[in-house]
């Protein structure tokens, strides 16, 4: 995965079309959700995680948009995951002492902020010292 630099990193228009449409997707499922639409609630996962997929894949090249992206995905398959447990009835089952079915949507939440984390704590400041690397290096030239 390379670290290009932010400027350099556009959207072609039918990614941005995609992307649109995935926001369609995604507040149609959270919409059915919270009006308890099973059906289209659950068609809907479908569409939003391929897509949020789709997306992330297509900027792996580039640091900061995979790892926003990746966390995205987990977000949305931690989020679908808790809408079925509703739906289903086994959120507020006891899986472990103090754990419940709605609890384990917590493993995708928490994979997600871990991802975010190692790009803000360790990718972006070291693109950060090698681009300073760069400019020094020049400078001395």
């Amino acid at each position: 995965m390379n670290s290009a630099p932010e400027s350099d990193y556009r959207i072609p228009a039918s990614y941005r079309r995609m992307e649109n449409m995935h926001i369609v997707f995604w507040l149609l499922k959270d919409v059915s959700w919270c009006m308890v639409w099973k059906p289209l609630g659950l068609l809907m996962i479908a569409p939003t995680l391929v897509i949020a997929v789709v997306i992330a894949w297509r900027t792996r090249h580039v640091a900061s948009e995979w790892a926003h992206n990746v966390a995205i995905v987990l977000w949305i398959a931690a989020n679908s995951y808790w809408m079925i447990s509703e739906f289903f009835g086994f959120d507020t089952q006891l899986f472990a002492p103090g754990i419940t079915g709605k609890h384990l949507a917590l493993v995708p939440f928490v994979a997600g902020l871990l991802i975010l984390a190692y790009y803000y704590l360790v990718q972006r400041p070291r693109h950060a010292r090698q681009q300073q690397a760069v400019l020094t290096r020049e400078q001395v030239r």
